[in-house]
């Protein structure tokens, strides 16, 4: 059975926008849409950059290069986590049988 679609309003830059979304994800598209206008604003607050296409863009660049370098420190932390558990495993074995070392 597919979860229910309910349409939700969202703000951005002053200007509503109702988007269809599942009820589960609803909190999810608020937040999003928060940070969303939030971004454009401080753009358009520089005063640099004119134009609501513009400022959509820019902001839209901006999340993408902070999901980007999240992703980056997230795949270094996890080979970082694999290194260390191998480690570990190694220390682990060497304890259990002191034979398998030598």
């Amino acid at each position: 059975m597919r979860d229910p679609i309910t349409p939700v309003s969202i703000q951005v830059l002053g200007k509503e926008y109702r988007i269809a979304c599942a009820d589960e994800e609803r909190d999810d598209l608020l937040e999003s849409a928060r940070y969303l206008d939030q971004k454009m604003r401080e753009i358009r607050d520089t005063g640099r950059v004119v134009g609501l296409d513009r400022i959509a863009v820019m902001a839209a660049l901006n999340i993408a290069n902070e999901l980007a370098q999240s992703n980056r420190k997230n795949n270094a932390s996890s080979r970082e986590l694999c290194d260390r558990l191998v480690r570990i495993q190694e220390r682990i074995g060497a304890v259990l049988d002191p034979k398998a070392s030598e």
